[in-house]
């Protein structure tokens, strides 16, 4: 999208990078029709052509505008500038992720610009309160390492009993307990399998992370002993000591509630051949789905092949904690 109030044709550069990058553009002269626009579609990034504008024009504020919104904010604002006196001090006063100027090098305008997407990519793939990536980002890594053939595990975790500790307590302790999660994974996973461990966000207190398949007990193993050592501690000391609070239901009726535990459903493609990574993410969500009818903190691996994949039976834990779910027969 371009904001131009004068309606001067951009640089060459510039023309030629949104070209390039497979961009269309939208024209706007005002405020008001640069947040409806925005308001709309989110677009890619934002132009802002002040080139000759005054400190008193309408384009900084309309820049502002954009930046102050939570929807458009994390749209990039670029905004181009001569070399009059403050104009480069007054487009970083207006919120401006980039800031170009006419004696900017064709070369360096590309550079810029090109980094400026990476940078809002990350920003927005990432999960707010974790930093840990996102679905697109987790999606991605799946299937980055199906097209490589590795040997891989997507573990799938969520805790147990957390909107009861979320009712009692408050969503400031639930955020700082999801936010322990994330540290326990990302520390576990990275402690266990370094650069081959991912670790992502999906939302909530809802966990992905992929590891190489030869590394699912130790890792998982670690995660569900730890959790159970420190989340105790989120707790008062009255709950801590109980080991449970009385919540209540749907229906107002007060029942026991017991300390927050964490299921992991984790698949790999040792025995069998995934297609999508939506297939894997079915199988995980499955598989966490069956750990979580199972009591304390467990992780549960898929044994079965592509030619099984209905009935059996779980096996008892082997080694502790870990129940494998097998259908061979």
């Amino acid at each position: 999208m371009l904001f131009s109030p004068r309606g001067q044709s951009l640089p060459a550069a510039v023309v030629a990078w949104v070209h390039g990058s497979g961009l269309s553009g939208v024209d706007v002269h005002t405020g008001d029709d640069l947040l409806a626009v925005a308001l709309r579609s989110r677009p890619r990034l934002v132009i802002f052509d002040a080139r000759g504008e005054s400190a008193r024009s309408d384009l900084w504020g309309a820049c502002r505008r954009l930046k102050a919104d939570s929807f458009t904010g994390i749209v990039p604002a670029v905004i181009l500038v001569d070399q009059a006196s403050g104009a480069f001090e007054r487009a970083l006063g207006a919120g401006a992720d980039e800031v170009l100027s006419t004696i900017t090098s064709d070369t360096e305008v590309t550079q810029r610009l090109d980094l400026l997407l990476r940078r809002s990519d990350r920003d927005v793939y990432v999960h707010p309160s974790t930093r840990l990536p996102g679905t697109i980002e987790i999606e991605g890594e799946i299937a980055r390492r199906m097209d490589r053939g590795e040997g891989f595990a997507v573990c799938y975790a969520d805790l147990d009993h957390f909107k009861e500790f979320n009712d009692r307590y408050s969503y400031f302790d639930g955020d700082r307990v999801i936010r322990l999660l994330a540290k326990l994974l990302h520390d576990v996973v990275k402690g266990t399998c370094s650069e081959r461990g991912f670790v992502g966000h999906i939302g909530g207190d809802d966990f992905i992370f992929i590891i190489p398949s030869d590394m699912v007990n130790e890792a998982c193993a670690e995660i569900v002993t730890v959790f159970d050592l420190i989340v105790p501690f989120q707790y008062s000391e009255q709950d801590r000591r109980a080991g449970y609070f009385f919540g209540k239901d749907r229906r107002g009726q007060l029942h026991r509630v017991p300390l927050m535990t964490l299921s992991i459903g984790v698949v790999t493609n040792e025995r069998r051949h995934f297609t999508s990574a939506a297939q894997v993410s079915e199988l995980a969500t499955e598989m966490k789905g069956y750990a979580k009818t199972l009591a304390g903190s467990v992780y549960t691996v898929d044994r079965r092949t592509d030619f099984a994949l209905t009935g059996g039976e779980p096996t008892p834990p082997r080694p502790p904690r870990a129940i494998s779910v097998i259908d061979e027969s």
